[in-house]
């Protein structure tokens, strides 16, 4: 499978990365495990997670995502197979959160222990901290570079202005520099990315990776009435959100696609993403084996441009 280089770093992954969200949620470690396992047979290697992961959950505190992820890997002995992703910045706990020097000291060797490993391939600011200089940050993860602790970095939902001043810093400094944004993207939520951070990102070559790349399932075409919100105890909940004239539209686009292409919404959905410049890998999540299934096979999915103008004119 070709692979796609993550911004100017020596990282490649194939095109579709595995959200680990969902771990300690909505899949137990079982679950997981056989998605983990699915996911790497089928020749892909980007698995994306956070240490906040999946702390929303009562009974949880974060972490449980990237420990399910460390047992696994610990047990497959694949950790040189894998391109590991974690995030920092997220509240964990009262005085636990932000890009301080001292709590991304802590917070990284915490997210290592979790993960039963010795580095993370790419590590991720989760969100801005006005409070903190960028200056503080870079250095730090300048030293975890350094140290062999961190290869990459990245953030994810910094704009375009924050990325631009990363930049400056790091050329200026001779630091590493930010290879990779997250970002929420899809067919349905388009102008945040589109607006300012499509352009910034081809022209600096940083890669991109979209999370919620299938509108938290409403791509799927799962959601078509409110009556289906029941459907998920997880994600029903956000459908409204989507479920409107505009989100009908795309879902019709998705579904006349689909039928002519002999595929599902979602893997027209992903194909889509797969086929924007700049995307380096749409990140999505699966609690099945059979979910993930449906997942993989947008890659195998090449989209003609009459059919990319179409899904793009329809979310417009």
């Amino acid at each position: 499978m070709e692979k796609r280089a993550i911004g100017r770093s020596d990282l490649s992954v194939a095109p579709l990365g595995l959200g680990g969200n969902v771990f300690g949620w909505s899949a137990d470690e079982k679950a997981s495990f056989a998605v983990l396992d699915a996911f790497v047979g089928g020749g892909f290697n980007l698995i994306d997670t956070a240490d906040v992961y999946s702390s929303w959950v009562p009974g949880n505190q974060g972490g449980e995502s990237e420990v399910i992820i460390g047992k696994w890997m610990k047990a497959r002995g694949n950790r040189a197979d894998i391109v590991l992703t974690t995030k920092v910045g997220s509240e964990m706990g009262p005085g636990k959160k932000g890009l301080s020097r001292d709590y991304i000291v802590q917070a990284v060797e915490d997210s290592l222990k979790r993960l039963q490993t010795d580095y993370i391939d790419l590590y991720l600011s989760h969100w801005e901290d006005p409070e903190v200089e960028l200056e503080e940050t870079l250095g730090i993860y300048a030293e975890l570079v350094k140290d062999g602790k961190v290869r990459v970095i990245g953030n994810s939902n910094h704009s375009a202005n924050t990325m631009f001043k990363a930049l400056a810093i790091s050329t200026k400094e001779m630091w590493p520099r930010f290879e990779n944004l997250q970002t929420q993207y899809n067919l349905y939520d388009r102008s945040g990315y589109e607006r300012e951070l499509e352009a910034f990102c081809l022209k600096n070559e940083i890669g991109v990776t979209s999370y919620f790349s299938l509108a938290k399932g409403f791509l799927s075409g799962k959601y078509r009435s409110e009556a289906d919100f029941a459907k998920s105890n997880a994600r029903g909940g956000d459908m409204g959100t989507y479920l409107n004239e505009r989100g009908l539209r795309i879902l019709a686009a998705l579904d006349a696609v689909a039928e002519a292409k002999n595929a599902t919404p979602a893997q027209v959905a992903i194909a889509w993403l797969i086929a924007r410049p700049g995307i380096v890998a749409p990140i999505a999540s699966a609690t099945s084996v059979e979910q993930l299934s449906d997942l993989i096979k947008a890659t195998e999915l090449n989209l003609g441009s009459a059919e990319i103008e179409q899904l793009t004119k329809a979310s417009a």
